[in-house]
């Protein structure tokens, strides 16, 4: 006989979606229109009634008492793992074909970039893989990668992909870096191991802040999902670390333009990056 709890629909009190979705925003950063609060509670229903919650109402009271663990699951259900590698390459090969040059023709310190959002790896990759192309293998570069979901982060230290990720990808450089493992492909270790992963949730300046002073950062496809204060917050902290001609890299769809008057939009080699004043 089925679970009753689980057969009968979760109870929605009037005005819970919007309590629900401002504290999401609080927490995250991630908006939620009014026309997307179905989307919502469509993905939180899950992990309600793993709580054993009869309503919204009472998962509310379960996410507000702040318990991490649950924050760590409702934040798989809300992110976006969308990504595959070699995405968006005009602005990395902008990276490995003008700014990392430039950078050592002046500094012998490391180069720092973050790779943003990261979700299971494939961008910080696809950078470390470039950067290596591109003859910089044994300069002193820093890549730090971050993602909130501690699901995602896991699968990317495995370096372990389907063929999913590949769907760009030019099959001489995925024959040099990958190794056939059953159904998967395996990253060459020497690449898995030029990236740092962090837990990092960009909408916890606490947690942003240590980590922004980078030459290069890449943020690319996450805007699209905050707020217009959430995004203004971020950048600004971002800005407040970030050294004078610092590189800020956003998605085709994400402008910046009303957000900051601390980066000027230039292109480099053809691609737009967000320049640090």
């Amino acid at each position: 006989m089925p679970d009753e709890l689980e057969a009968a629909a979760l109870r929605v009190p009037e005005g819970l979606p919007r309590l629900l979705r401002d504290l999401v925003h609080e927490r995250t950063g991630i908006f939620f229109e009014d026309t997307r609060m179905d989307q919502l509670l469509a993905k939180l229903e899950p992990l309600a009634r793993d709580r054993r919650c009869s309503s919204f109402l009472q998962y509310y009271y379960v996410l507000k008492d702040n318990e991490r663990a649950e924050w760590e699951r409702a934040w798989e259900a809300l992110s976006v793992q969308e990504t595959y590698f070699w995405r968006e390459m005009a602005q990395i090969n902008a990276l490995t074909s003008v700014i990392v040059p430039a950078w050592f023709q002046r500094h012998s310190s490391p180069f720092r970039i973050w790779s943003a959002a990261c979700a299971t790896g494939e961008e910080p990759f696809t950078i470390a893989i470039a950067l290596v192309e591109a003859g910089f293998g044994a300069h002193p570069i820093e890549l730090m990668a971050s993602d909130a979901s501690t699901v995602a982060l896991a699968k990317a230290r495995s370096g372990v992909y389907r063929e999913k990720s590949f769907r760009t990808l030019p099959q001489e450089i995925r024959g040099r870096y990958f190794e056939k493992i059953g159904e998967g492909w395996k990253l060459d270790p020497e690449i898995v191991k030029r990236v740092r992963f962090e837990r990092i949730n960009l909408f916890d300046l606490g947690e942003v802040a240590p980590n922004a002073r980078v030459q290069a950062m890449f943020c690319r496809n996450v805007f699209i999902y905050f707020s217009s204060h959430s995004i203004r917050q971020t950048v600004a902290i971002v800005a407040s670390r970030m050294p004078a001609g610092g590189c800020l890299f956003t998605g085709a769809s994400e402008s910046l333009l009303r957000m900051t008057t601390d980066f000027e939009l230039k292109e480099i080699a053809g691609a737009l990056a967000y320049v640090r004043i």
